[in-house]
């Protein structure tokens, strides 16, 4: 069966759209109301060109949120659970964000540009109406706006090289989430040690819309030579590693869930003197103790090839004790894997779990997160 999305006002395109339709993408999907490419016709080619080589990846979707004015340190360290009292400028951090329940609401990488000037480059969530909301009701004395900038990713382990060839071997010396200012053939834009991929990488923040083309071309041109491929954020290396998919793993709409069932725990600082959103919710949590856990799971069965999401996870009797994610199959592995939860009171080595497929029961192991 083939089935087609239109695509309307409603749904926005990236500054690299005509650039990933020349070059052949297959399939979009839909990320903070803008279509972000998900694959572009051999999602192998394009996982062994990530673990192997080289790939590049319209992340446009990953949108950034400005907030900016004399009290945007003060917004900032309201909005997120971690302390950002020493963070510098050229800086960037994981910080996830919660409302007052604790519920985790995004979890974006925050860049700190200025004294008063910050990035939030979120995941799948309107954050920028709810950072105005807060600044609002609190009455503090900033700009929160969505600015034009639109992220391209190089990932994998040749990206390194590749990018050093672009801007000089200085990028060598950038820390993990470090950026800097820059420039690209007059090009504008801040680049960054950072991506959603194990594999390592950088990421283009483009501050000028109207060179997206332009852009995309000069960077698979230098590419050539390190066999560069066009693809996109990669959902069979992203379970193998581990990472963190706010929305695939849960959002508010769909398994709720707090910073320290999703495996963010460590990132919510409960001993800040001052006040942020959800900072009672989560203590109440953790002094009454996380009922669920992430973890990785095994899946019995012939190889998937498709996945309905968001699956309960149950005892050999019928008792629901978790839930699995999101599944893929996995060459590297050997078998079918995902992500989910469980609850905390189910042991590693539990021998009855299964979860229904194609309405057929399948055994389910846990597994550690990253897979090994």
């Amino acid at each position: 069966m083939t089935l087609q999305i239109g695509i309307g006002p409603n749904t926005r395109k990236s500054v690299y759209f005509d650039a990933t339709l020349a070059d052949g993408v297959a399939s979009f999907s839909v990320y903070n109301h803008m279509l972000i490419p998900a694959h572009f016709g051999n999602p192998q080619a394009e996982y062994d060109s990530l673990m192997t080589g080289v790939s590049m990846w319209d992340v446009a979707a990953q949108r950034q949120i400005e907030i900016s004015g004399p009290d945007a340190r003060a917004l900032i360290q309201y909005l997120t659970t971690r302390d950002m009292g020493k963070t510098r400028i050229g800086q960037g951090r994981y910080v996830p964000i919660c409302d007052h329940a604790g519920t985790l609401i995004n979890d974006p990488v925050l860049l700190m540009l200025a004294e008063n000037r910050y990035w939030l480059s979120i995941a799948d969530s309107d954050i920028g109406l709810w950072a105005s909301a807060i600044a609002a009701e609190r009455g503090l004395d900033v700009k929160v706006h969505e600015p034009d900038v639109s992220p391209l990713a190089i990932q994998g382990p040749k990206a390194e090289a590749l990018v050093a060839e672009l801007f000089g071997d200085w990028i060598k010396d950038l820390a993990y989430f470090g950026f800097k200012q820059t420039d690209l053939q007059g090009i504008p834009l801040i680049l960054s040690r950072s991506g959603w991929s194990k594999q390592g990488g950088f990421e283009l923040y483009l501050q000028d819309g109207s060179r997206g083309s332009e852009l995309w071309a000069i960077v698979k041109e230098a590419g050539a030579a390190y066999g560069i491929r066009p693809g996109a954020p990669n959902d069979l290396e992203r379970i193998e590693s581990g990472l963190v998919s706010y929305g695939a793993d849960g959002r508010i709409q769909v398994n709720p869930c707090n910073p320290f069932e999703i495996s963010l725990g460590k990132l919510v600082d409960l001993d800040r003197p001052d006040d942020f959103v959800g900072k009672a919710a989560l203590q109440k949590i953790k002094a009454e103790g996380v009922k669920r856990r992430r973890v990785g799971y095994m899946i019995s069965g012939a190889p998937l090839e498709s996945f309905e999401h968001s699956l309960p996870v149950q005892t050999s009797d019928g008792q629901i004790v978790g839930l699995l994610s999101e599944a893929i199959h996995s060459p590297r592995f050997e078998g079918n894997i995902g992500v989910g939860m469980i609850a905390t009171e189910i042991s590693d080595d539990a021998a009855d779990l299964e979860v229904m497929l194609d309405h057929t029961p399948c055994s389910v192991t846990i597994r550690a997160l990253p897979f090994k």
